[in-house]
This record gives C-alpha cells, sequence and structure tokens, in this order.
C-alpha cells in the first residue's frame, strides 16, 4: 500500500467569501479518501481565530465548527524543521508533521498570495498557485497588465489608489465608455462590484468600491457574454470543457452566482468547437503569463465579433460538487475525487 499523506485542509478565512469557503471546503473534505489521506482540519474564523477541528464536517458546512469542543488553538509553523502545525492541547504545545496543505480559502488573506507565501517560507507543499501568481490574479489591474502584454486583450481602464474629486474622476474617466464597471482590484465573489449606466452614479460606485479594498479598477463593459476555462497542471496542462454565463439581466454578481436566479450556466458552452478551442488556447497563455500552476480558473468575455477579452483569473475558484470549475472538468471525464487527487499530487511533486 502507498503511505498515507498527511494533508491539512485550512478553510474559512478573514474574508468576506467566508461562507463560501466553507462550502467549497465541506466539498473538499468529503472527497478525500482516508485511506490515502490523513486529513487535518485547519480552520480560520470569520475574526481571524486560527483553530485545529476534529469533529463532523457538517459542522463546517453550517458554520458550527467553531463552537465544537474539539477545536483547539493551532497555527502553520513558519519553522522549516517542524514542517507542519503547531497546536496547543490541554496546555501543550503539540507539533505535528505534515506533507500538503489545501487552502480553501476564497478571497482576500487566503487568495492573494498571503498564505501561499507563509508555505513557501515553511518549506510546505501548497495545492495551488504560489504566492506571487496568488497575488498577480487577486490585483485585477496588475492582472490585466500582464495579459495585455501577452498579447491578449483587456478592457479599457483606469486604477485609482485613493478617491478622488469628481472633476478629476469624469477627466480620468473621459476616454472610456458607459456603461462602466467599477470593482475593488483586490476583491472576489462580485463583492463591491457595480455596474455604471451614466456619469450621475459613478462617484457612489467608487466610494462602494473603496469600501472593499484600497485600490479601485473602473473599465468598459464588454459586450457579448462571459465564457471559463479550467485549467488544470504545472508544466504539462489539462484543460477542461469551456463553459457559458448567460444572463437575462444584470451582471453575475454575487446573488446570481451562488443562487442563479435569473442567470444559467451552459457546460459546455453553446458555441462552435473552433471557437472553444481558441477559448482554450487563450487561458493557456494566460496561466502562463500569470505565473499559474496547480489550478485556475480562467473568465474571459466572447464579443459579438467573435473576439475573445480577458475579464480574471480565479486561483481558488469556488470548489462544490456543482460549482464551474469541476463541472468543466468533469465535462473532459474527470470525477470530483480524482480533481482533488490529481491536486495534491501536483502539490507534492518535486
Amino acid at each position: 500500500m502507498l503511505e498515507q499523506k498527511t494533508v491539512v485542509v485550512l478553510f474559512g478565512g478573514h474574508s468576506t467569501e467566508y461562507e463560501v469557503s466553507l462550502q467549497s471546503a465541506y466539498s473538499v473534505i468529503e472527497s478525500l479518501d482516508p485511506e490515502k489521506y490523513h486529513i487535518i482540519l485547519l480552520g480560520i474564523t470569520r475574526q481571524g481565530e486560527w483553530l485545529k477541528y476534529s469533529g463532523n464536517i457538517r459542522h463546517i458546512q453550517d458554520d458550527s465548527w467553531s463552537n465544537h469542543d474539539s477545536c483547539v488553538p493551532a497555527v502553520i509553523s513558519p519553522d522549516r524543521h517542524t514542517h507542519g502545525i503547531l497546536a496547543l492541547d490541554s496546555g501543550k504545545i503539540m507539533a505535528i508533521p505534515i506533507d500538503v496543505v489545501f487552502p480553501v480559502l476564497h478571497g482576500k488573506n487566503g487568495e492573494d498570495g498571503k498564505v501561499q507565501g507563509l508555505l513557501e517560507m515553511a518549506g510546505i507543499p501548497c495545492v495551488g498557485c504560489g504566492s506571487l501568481a496568488s497575488a498577480l490574479c487577486m490585483d485585477k489591474d496588475i492582472a490585466h497588465r500582464l495579459v495585455h502584454l501577452a498579447g491578449i486583450k483587456t478592457p479599457n481602464s483606469i486604477a485609482l489608489d485613493s478617491p478622488i474629486s469628481d472633476w478629476e474622476l469624469s477627466k480620468q474617466t473621459a476616454h472610456l465608455h458607459y456603461p462602466l464597471f467599477v470593482k475593488p482590484a483586490n476583491a472576489g465573489s462580485s463583492f463591491g462590484v457595480t455596474k455604471v449606466e451614466n456619469q450621475s452614479r459613478i462617484t457612489d460606485a467608487v466610494r462602494a468600491a473603496f469600501q472593499h479594498d484600497h485600490k479601485v479598477i473602473i473599465e468598459d463593459a464588454i459586450d457579448g457574454f462571459e465564457v471559463g476555462c479550467a485549467v488544470l497542471g504545472n508544466e504539462t496542462l489539462t484543460l477542461g470543457e469551456v463553459d457559458e454565463i448567460e444572463l437575462s439581466q444584470g451582471f453575475f454578481d454575487y446573488t446570481e452566482k451562488y443562487t442563479l436566479k435569473t442567470s444559467k450556466i451552459h457546460m459546455p458552452a453553446r458555441i462552435d468547437s473552433d471557437t472553444a478551442d481558441r477559448i482554450r488556447q487563450t487561458a493557456v497563455v494566460i496561466y502562463r503569463a500569470l505565473g499559474c500552476r496547480g489550478f485556475t480558473r480562467v473568465d474571459m468575455f466572447l464579443t459579438p465579433e467573435n473576439e475573445i477579452v480577458f475579464n480574471e483569473a480565479n486561483t481558488i475558484p469556488g470548489f462544490t460538487s456543482h460549482s464551474r470549475y469541476p463541472n468543466m472538468l468533469k465535462g473532459i471525464g474527470m470525477t470530483f475525487p480524482q480533481i482533488v487527487d490529481e491536486l495534491i499530487r501536483l502539490a507534492i511533486q518535486p
């Protein structure tokens, strides 16, 4: 028999996407084969408290886990000799060696390179992108600049590092074309994003975006619809089916992403095979340009002229059994447990 690997699933997080992380983590934990893996659950509360949890995973799903008697304070040690976590149990600090960490942390303080940097310092393999790629993909402004340099079309945009006067805002956005999207540069799940139809609403939209981040992007809305491509791998890449978001109104905001009240996800996308191939190859260029490894969901727009325009790269995309990323890989025959197994293998391989 192969030796069991000790896997830490890191979930929750001091982030507006805390609830989404719990649902993704539940699906990942449920899919892990206990004969292959010794699973350690390490949760981060909304307030940023780190706790080792040993209870039923259903309590993660319903967010009652942090009140469970099994919780003890624990952290990932940055000491490379420890190569594991430190847990405070019964007044004693225990060092628990581990093989790999699977961070299921969406958004800030999880998907932005901070946790990945800690793991790199500790010498512990991490599922997914490293600290640099995670930080680059999280900052939509920087990601767009790099992808544009790689020859991929991106929306016209400006970036603001601080609030400015209405006059200056009008001047800086004069070359853009309404409707516009106003977004926090470093946020996920469409928190703080506003679609602005005319100049009268832009000041309020910028103010709302600054509540979520210190940097704000204002960009042209792209005609057409959004498509996505799941990319899996380090050197050799596996590409999923292309999917498509059909909107009946508005844009794909937080409510639509997690309820699909007025929108639909078509997988595969309702496009011809040549266009799907172009989208996949564009996703590869973007994945390489941003230095991704492990996995990323690359989101793009397809215009009425059949042009592909980059939107964003999600280094820890939604990971429930019905989320877009695993469903795109299911489209090429991979099961959810197979996807998780492959991600762990990719993280551990030299």
